[in-house]
Protein backbone atom coordinates (compact mmCIF):
# COMPACT_ATOMS: atom_id res chain seq x y z
CA UNK A 1 0.00 0.00 0.00
CA UNK A 2 1.32 3.44 -0.95
CA UNK A 3 0.16 6.88 0.19
CA UNK A 4 0.32 9.99 -2.00
CA UNK A 5 -0.12 13.53 -0.70
CA UNK A 6 -2.16 15.92 -2.90
CA UNK A 7 -0.60 18.90 -4.62
CA UNK A 8 -0.75 22.16 -2.69
CA UNK A 9 -3.82 23.59 -4.46
CA UNK A 10 -5.86 20.51 -3.55
CA UNK A 11 -4.83 20.17 0.09
CA UNK A 12 -7.85 22.07 1.46
CA UNK A 13 -10.12 19.55 -0.31
CA UNK A 14 -8.32 16.20 -0.69
CA UNK A 15 -6.78 14.50 2.34
CA UNK A 16 -4.63 11.95 0.46
CA UNK A 17 -4.63 9.17 -2.11
CA UNK A 18 -3.78 5.56 -1.47
CA UNK A 19 -2.91 2.75 -3.84
CA UNK A 20 -3.18 -0.94 -3.02
CA UNK A 21 -1.97 -3.86 -5.09
CA UNK A 22 -2.33 -7.39 -3.75
CA UNK A 23 -2.37 -10.92 -5.14
CA UNK A 24 -3.48 -12.36 -1.79
CA UNK A 25 -7.12 -12.75 -0.74
CA UNK A 26 -8.07 -10.73 2.33
CA UNK A 27 -11.02 -9.65 4.43
CA UNK A 28 -10.83 -6.47 6.50
CA UNK A 29 -13.32 -4.96 8.93
CA UNK A 30 -13.75 -1.23 8.23
CA UNK A 31 -15.43 1.47 10.30
CA UNK A 32 -17.19 4.74 9.41
CA UNK A 33 -14.29 7.12 8.75
CA UNK A 34 -16.23 10.33 8.15
CA UNK A 35 -14.72 10.98 4.71
CA UNK A 36 -16.16 10.16 1.27
CA UNK A 37 -13.93 8.39 -1.22
CA UNK A 38 -13.55 7.97 -4.96
CA UNK A 39 -12.35 4.44 -5.83
CA UNK A 40 -10.91 3.10 -9.09
CA UNK A 41 -10.42 -0.66 -9.45
CA UNK A 42 -7.90 -1.73 -12.08
CA UNK A 43 -8.66 -5.38 -11.44
CA UNK A 44 -11.31 -7.16 -9.37
CA UNK A 45 -13.50 -4.83 -7.23
CA UNK A 46 -14.00 -5.56 -3.53
CA UNK A 47 -17.05 -7.37 -2.13
CA UNK A 48 -19.06 -5.80 0.73
CA UNK A 49 -21.05 -8.54 2.57
CA UNK A 50 -23.11 -6.03 4.58
CA UNK A 51 -24.40 -4.51 1.34
CA UNK A 52 -24.56 -7.89 -0.45
CA UNK A 53 -22.80 -6.32 -3.38
CA UNK A 54 -19.48 -5.83 -5.08
CA UNK A 55 -18.05 -2.37 -5.62
CA UNK A 56 -18.23 -1.06 -9.15
CA UNK A 57 -15.07 -0.69 -11.21
CA UNK A 58 -15.45 3.03 -10.48
CA UNK A 59 -17.10 3.57 -7.09
CA UNK A 60 -18.04 6.57 -5.01
CA UNK A 61 -18.21 5.64 -1.34
CA UNK A 62 -20.41 7.91 0.75
CA UNK A 63 -20.75 8.61 4.45
CA UNK A 64 -21.80 5.50 6.37
CA UNK A 65 -22.87 4.85 9.95
CA UNK A 66 -22.12 1.11 10.18
CA UNK A 67 -19.06 -1.17 10.18
CA UNK A 68 -18.47 -3.28 7.07
CA UNK A 69 -16.15 -6.01 5.93
CA UNK A 70 -14.39 -5.65 2.60
CA UNK A 71 -13.21 -8.81 0.89
CA UNK A 72 -10.76 -9.34 -1.95
CA UNK A 73 -10.47 -12.48 -4.04
CA UNK A 74 -6.73 -11.89 -4.43
CA UNK A 75 -6.77 -9.84 -7.60
CA UNK A 76 -6.62 -6.28 -6.22
CA UNK A 77 -5.33 -3.11 -7.81
CA UNK A 78 -7.10 0.01 -6.57
CA UNK A 79 -6.56 3.76 -6.38
CA UNK A 80 -8.53 5.74 -3.79
CA UNK A 81 -8.93 9.50 -3.40
CA UNK A 82 -9.95 10.40 0.17
CA UNK A 83 -11.72 13.75 0.48
CA UNK A 84 -12.43 15.96 3.46
CA UNK A 85 -15.92 15.40 4.88
CA UNK A 86 -17.52 18.33 3.02
CA UNK A 87 -15.64 18.71 -0.28
CA UNK A 88 -16.39 15.87 -2.71
CA UNK A 89 -19.65 17.45 -3.94
CA UNK A 90 -17.70 20.40 -5.36
CA UNK A 91 -15.93 18.08 -7.81
CA UNK A 92 -18.76 15.78 -8.90
CA UNK A 93 -21.72 18.21 -8.95
CA UNK A 94 -23.76 15.76 -6.87
CA UNK A 95 -24.60 16.37 -3.19
CA UNK A 96 -23.07 13.67 -0.95
CA UNK A 97 -26.47 13.20 0.67
CA UNK A 98 -27.40 11.33 -2.55
CA UNK A 99 -25.13 8.43 -1.60
CA UNK A 100 -25.55 8.28 2.17
CA UNK A 101 -24.89 4.74 3.46
CA UNK A 102 -24.19 3.63 -0.11
CA UNK A 103 -21.41 2.74 -2.46
CA UNK A 104 -22.57 3.75 -5.92
CA UNK A 105 -21.12 3.48 -9.39
CA UNK A 106 -19.46 6.71 -10.40
CA UNK A 107 -20.81 6.07 -13.88
CA UNK A 108 -24.38 6.39 -12.55
CA UNK A 109 -24.32 10.03 -11.45
CA UNK A 110 -24.42 11.37 -15.01
CA UNK A 111 -21.15 13.33 -15.01
CA UNK A 112 -19.68 12.76 -18.49
CA UNK A 113 -16.33 14.38 -17.65
CA UNK A 114 -15.98 12.18 -14.58
CA UNK A 115 -16.77 9.11 -16.67
CA UNK A 116 -14.07 10.10 -19.15
CA UNK A 117 -11.60 10.50 -16.29
CA UNK A 118 -12.37 6.99 -15.06
CA UNK A 119 -11.89 5.54 -18.55
CA UNK A 120 -8.52 7.31 -18.89
CA UNK A 121 -7.39 6.03 -15.51
CA UNK A 122 -8.15 2.45 -16.47
CA UNK A 123 -5.93 2.94 -19.53
CA UNK A 124 -2.95 4.12 -17.44
CA UNK A 125 0.16 1.97 -17.39
CA UNK A 126 0.95 2.68 -13.71
CA UNK A 127 -0.59 4.13 -10.56
CA UNK A 128 1.66 7.22 -10.50
CA UNK A 129 0.32 8.30 -13.89
CA UNK A 130 -3.23 7.59 -12.75
CA UNK A 131 -2.86 9.69 -9.59
CA UNK A 132 -1.41 12.50 -11.69
CA UNK A 133 -4.48 12.37 -13.96
CA UNK A 134 -6.81 12.50 -10.96
CA UNK A 135 -4.87 15.49 -9.60
CA UNK A 136 -5.09 17.37 -12.88
CA UNK A 137 -8.83 16.69 -13.20
CA UNK A 138 -9.60 17.75 -9.63
CA UNK A 139 -7.43 20.88 -9.81
CA UNK A 140 -9.34 22.11 -12.86
CA UNK A 141 -12.59 21.86 -10.89
CA UNK A 142 -11.68 23.68 -7.70
CA UNK A 143 -14.60 26.03 -7.08
CA UNK A 144 -14.70 27.19 -3.45
CA UNK A 145 -17.93 28.72 -2.23
CA UNK A 146 -19.11 30.53 0.87
CA UNK A 147 -21.16 27.50 1.94
CA UNK A 148 -18.19 25.15 1.64
CA UNK A 149 -16.11 27.61 3.67
CA UNK A 150 -18.82 27.92 6.33
CA UNK A 151 -19.30 24.18 6.70
CA UNK A 152 -15.52 23.63 6.69
CA UNK A 153 -15.00 26.14 9.50
CA UNK A 154 -17.72 24.52 11.60
CA UNK A 155 -16.26 21.05 10.91
CA UNK A 156 -12.93 22.20 12.32
CA UNK A 157 -14.72 23.04 15.58
CA UNK A 158 -16.72 19.80 15.52
CA UNK A 159 -13.63 17.64 15.00
CA UNK A 160 -11.91 19.44 17.86
CA UNK A 161 -14.92 18.90 20.13
CA UNK A 162 -17.43 16.35 18.73
CA UNK A 163 -19.94 17.01 21.51
CA UNK A 164 -20.33 20.70 20.53
CA UNK A 165 -23.96 21.75 20.16
CA UNK A 166 -25.64 22.29 16.79
CA UNK A 167 -26.51 25.82 17.89
CA UNK A 168 -22.82 26.61 18.40
CA UNK A 169 -21.88 25.06 15.06
CA UNK A 170 -24.57 27.09 13.29
CA UNK A 171 -23.25 30.22 14.99
CA UNK A 172 -19.70 29.47 13.83
CA UNK A 173 -21.05 29.08 10.29
CA UNK A 174 -23.07 32.31 10.63
CA UNK A 175 -26.26 30.45 9.76
CA UNK A 176 -29.58 29.70 11.41
CA UNK A 177 -29.86 26.23 12.97
CA UNK A 178 -32.30 24.88 10.37
CA UNK A 179 -30.38 26.32 7.42
CA UNK A 180 -27.11 25.02 8.85
CA UNK A 181 -28.51 21.49 9.19
CA UNK A 182 -29.69 21.53 5.57
CA UNK A 183 -26.35 22.81 4.19
CA UNK A 184 -24.40 20.40 6.37
CA UNK A 185 -26.36 17.44 4.99
CA UNK A 186 -25.84 18.66 1.43
CA UNK A 187 -22.07 19.11 1.85
CA UNK A 188 -21.21 16.26 4.22
CA UNK A 189 -23.86 13.66 3.45
CA UNK A 190 -25.46 13.24 6.89
CA UNK A 191 -26.82 15.51 9.59
CA UNK A 192 -24.41 17.23 12.00
CA UNK A 193 -25.53 15.29 15.08
CA UNK A 194 -24.91 11.94 13.40
CA UNK A 195 -21.57 13.10 12.02
CA UNK A 196 -20.61 14.28 15.50
CA UNK A 197 -21.16 10.73 16.80
CA UNK A 198 -18.86 9.34 14.11
CA UNK A 199 -16.21 11.98 14.89
CA UNK A 200 -16.48 11.14 18.58
CA UNK A 201 -16.06 7.43 17.82
CA UNK A 202 -13.03 8.14 15.63
CA UNK A 203 -11.54 10.41 18.31
CA UNK A 204 -11.97 7.64 20.91
CA UNK A 205 -10.39 5.22 18.43
CA UNK A 206 -7.42 7.59 18.16
CA UNK A 207 -6.94 7.50 21.94
CA UNK A 208 -6.93 3.69 21.80
CA UNK A 209 -4.45 3.89 18.93
CA UNK A 210 -2.16 6.02 21.11
CA UNK A 211 -2.24 3.38 23.84
CA UNK A 212 -4.96 4.50 26.26
CA UNK A 213 -7.01 1.70 27.85
CA UNK A 214 -8.73 3.89 30.45
CA UNK A 215 -12.26 3.66 29.08
CA UNK A 216 -13.70 6.03 31.66
CA UNK A 217 -11.16 8.69 30.67
CA UNK A 218 -11.82 8.10 26.96
CA UNK A 219 -15.56 8.50 27.59
CA UNK A 220 -15.05 11.71 29.57
CA UNK A 221 -12.53 13.19 27.10
CA UNK A 222 -14.90 12.71 24.18
CA UNK A 223 -18.13 13.93 25.71
CA UNK A 224 -19.89 10.61 26.33
CA UNK A 225 -22.33 10.71 29.24
CA UNK A 226 -20.60 7.73 30.86
CA UNK A 227 -18.50 4.67 30.10
CA UNK A 228 -21.55 2.57 29.18
CA UNK A 229 -22.59 5.20 26.61
CA UNK A 230 -19.09 5.10 25.11
CA UNK A 231 -19.04 1.31 24.85
CA UNK A 232 -22.56 1.20 23.37
CA UNK A 233 -21.69 3.75 20.66
CA UNK A 234 -18.35 2.10 20.00
CA UNK A 235 -20.04 -1.26 19.42
CA UNK A 236 -22.52 0.30 17.00
CA UNK A 237 -19.78 1.76 14.80
CA UNK A 238 -17.21 -1.05 15.07
CA UNK A 239 -19.23 -4.19 15.81
CA UNK A 240 -17.11 -4.77 18.92
CA UNK A 241 -16.48 -3.36 22.38
CA UNK A 242 -13.22 -1.43 22.81
CA UNK A 243 -11.76 -4.38 24.71
CA UNK A 244 -12.70 -6.82 21.96
CA UNK A 245 -11.26 -4.53 19.29
CA UNK A 246 -7.90 -4.07 21.00
CA UNK A 247 -7.68 -7.83 21.58
CA UNK A 248 -8.24 -8.58 17.88
CA UNK A 249 -6.50 -5.79 15.98
CA UNK A 250 -4.42 -2.66 16.33
CA UNK A 251 -6.73 0.37 16.73
CA UNK A 252 -6.41 2.96 13.98
CA UNK A 253 -8.37 6.16 13.47
CA UNK A 254 -8.62 7.14 9.81
CA UNK A 255 -10.19 10.50 10.61
CA UNK A 256 -7.65 11.66 13.18
CA UNK A 257 -4.50 10.18 11.63
CA UNK A 258 -2.61 11.93 8.83
CA UNK A 259 -0.74 9.29 6.78
CA UNK A 260 2.83 10.17 5.84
Amino acid sequence: MRIYQPREELRPYVRYYWVLESDEPFSVLTFPIGCPQMIFHGRSPLFIPELSSRQDKFTISGQVNFPAHIASDGDTEMIVAVFYPHTIGMFIDTPPSAFYNQEISGYDIGNKQLNLLADRIFDCADSETAVSLIEKWLTARIAPSLNIERIGTSLTALLRSPSISIENLAGIACLGKKQYGRLFRECVGMNPKEYGRIARFQRALRMLQLGSRDYADIAYSNGYSDQSHFIRDFRQFSGMTPKQLTANQTPYSDLYTVPV
